[in-house]
């Protein structure tokens, strides 16, 4: 069964949990203020598509297509970006809060991540590679055996990142991150 396909169309304040969104392939759409709280996004192909203010809380993402896709102002609790399909998977994060979330061993180079709460959240052996995180709270991130290397964390803030189980070569910090370079060995920076 061919699968439907939409385009440029626009989805404003729209309830998903009462009215599922249709298993289709939706191009350069716009979501704006809809709630897809615990929805099914299986199958579904995203592409140059834009999330603005959304509810994606607890979606499912089983074989989701994500290519080009930007999540601005979106509450995403909880969600396993990992079950995504990985062709051409690409999106960038600016002010949402994607506390809990799971992104285990996925290669997502350079992506942007921009004033977001990223609490509590997977990156076990993810690819991170340049990645940006612009003013982020990792409050209890998991890194492990992750791949950061040239990644900019030089305004993120709450991380503890392991050097030693981590690859984190020309990576960037600031001098006030350095506690969070040190957190195993149970000392004290202080910072003047």
């Amino acid at each position: 069964m061919k699968q439907k396909y939409i385009e440029d169309k626009v989805f404003t304040k729209i309830d998903f949990r009462e009215h599922p969104l249709a298993l289709a392939e939706y191009e350069n759409c716009t979501f704006e203020d809809c709630d897809f709280s615990n929805a099914d996004f299986s199958d579904i192909k995203f592409s140059d598509c834009k999330f603005t203010g959304c509810n994606l809380s607890l979606v499912k993402l089983i074989n989701t297509f994500l290519r080009d896709i930007k999540f601005k102002e979106c509450k995403m609790l909880g969600l396993r970006f990992e079950d995504c399909n990985s062709f051409g998977l690409s999106f960038s994060f600016e002010n949402c809060i994607l506390n809990h979330a799971s992104f285990y061993k996925m290669k997502i180079k350079k992506t942007q991540f921009k004033n977001s709460q990223l609490q509590e959240i997977d990156l076990t052996e993810c690819d991170l590679t340049s990645a940006v995180f612009d003013n982020c709270d990792l409050t209890r991130a998991t890194f492990y055996n992750t791949i950061l290397e040239k990644a900019d964390l030089r305004t993120a803030y709450d991380y503890s990142i392991d050097p030693e189980n981590n690859r984190i070569k020309k990576a960037k910090f600031s001098i006030t991150g350095l506690p969070g370079l040190l957190d195993k060995y149970n000392i004290e920076v202080s910072m003047g």
